[in-house]
């Protein structure tokens, strides 16, 4: 066992016996060769089940990555460009004055459309074409590149609607065919995944007082005017079987490996696979969008589809981009250290103290190997 591979699987097992973890997985290469596979603690409580690398997690929004990187595949072909109108592709969009929105600042957080009705159901959120008839029939909250905030469902509905229209599939389909199937994780990188698969996924689970604390946030915060509170991301929702099925591509079920092997495909140091070109990563990954967050509140960055710069860690705007997952699951890419890093867990937190503590023994460790 590598010496990192051996840090941090101790640093895994310590939250889990520590209680401040139920399970979860690490998985990092480093240059194109992978140097951590962690996996530690329970997947299913109530079985015992533990967590493996091959596991699958809920990991939420995570999976904006995954759309991301679906549509720059795409878009590298030719299908469509970033300026193009979604109108275009998709005209029922065009309602209520949307038609001038376009898939760049979908990918950054800018269109102005990131609400859903308040009378939406989760039964809603499962079934495509009544979530994106919804979805184009929404107000903007801000005329389109004029202000950013983050669309938080409306994100993966546009772009997987942009996605079925230029392909004549789900994007599902379109993420398996282009993405995950040629990375050898077709099994593990879903969005909505079969019901028969499901036996595989970790069990969720919300933190003592984390309802609590949602509860005690101002009712007036425009959070809560972007959707119901139904739609939450807590472990009752996430552990339906019809949003587990549903393609929902604001988020996806994915195991750590999976999704740190995407970053290390995207960031072309992974032999065999090139998922964009180093000229389009580089497009993707700069500074697009920057600010107060309309909908949420505090200042973010974003690239295209991608944030930019990592929690905890100063000055990393400019190489590391990447997603995180509500509950505290993370993975980027680096592009100055070339690092690709995945953190799943199945507790979910407010806060990423999980991920701040590992993220610096990782690039300890590999400060300090030879060569």
């Amino acid at each position: 066992m590598s010496d990192i591979q051996q840090q941090i699987q101790q640093a895994a097992d310590h939250l889990v016996d520590s209680g401040a973890e139920r399970g979860l997985q690490i998985a990092v290469y480093h240059r194109g060769v992978q140097v951590v596979e962690v996996a530690a603690g329970t997947a299913d409580p109530a079985t015992g089940r533990p967590v493996t690398p091959g596991t699958v997690f809920y990991n939420y929004s995570i999976g904006k990555a995954a759309t991301a990187t679906v549509v720059h595949v795409l878009a590298g072909r030719g299908l469509f460009g970033y300026d193009t109108p979604v109108a275009e592709l998709w005209p029922a969009f065009a309602a209520h004055g949307k038609e001038e929105v376009t898939v760049r600042q979908v990918l950054d957080h800018t269109a102005g459309v990131p609400g859903l009705p308040l009378d939406t159901t989760v039964e809603d959120i499962c079934d495509w074409e009544r979530i994106t008839a919804r979805v184009a029939d929404e107000q903007l909250w801000w005329q389109p590149g004029e202000a950013m905030g983050y669309h938080a469902y409306t994100f993966g509905y546009i772009l997987g609607e942009v996605v079925r229209r230029v392909t004549g599939k789900p994007v599902s389909q379109v993420l398996a065919e282009d993405v995950a199937g040629p990375l050898g994780f077709a099994d593990e990188l879903y969005f909505g995944m079969p019901v028969a698969e499901h036996g595989r996924l970790a069990v969720l689970e919300d933190r003592p007082g984390a309802a609590e604390m949602l509860a005690g946030l101002p009712e007036d915060l425009p959070m809560f005017k972007a959707g119901p509170v139904s739609l939450m991301p807590t472990a009752a929702l996430g552990n339906r079987t019809d949003v587990l099925a549903a393609d929902i591509p604001a988020g996806a079920k994915t195991s750590a490996r999976a999704v740190a092997t995407m970053y290390a495909a995207l960031l072309g140091s992974l032999p065999g696979h090139t998922l964009i070109s180093p000229q389009r990563l580089h497009e993707a990954t700069s500074v697009s969008s920057s600010g107060p967050d309309r909908v949420f509140g505090p200042d973010s960055t974003w690239g295209l589809g991608y944030a930019l710069g990592l929690p905890g860690r100063e000055n990393t705007t400019g190489s590391v981009f990447g997603m995180a997952g509500a509950g505290g699951s993370y993975a980027f890419g680096d592009t100055e250290h070339g690092i690709a890093f995945a953190l799943t867990k199945n507790r979910l937190d407010m806060d990423f103290d999980t991920l701040e503590g590992i993220v610096p023994l990782v690039y300890r460790a590999l400060a300090d190997q030879p060569g």
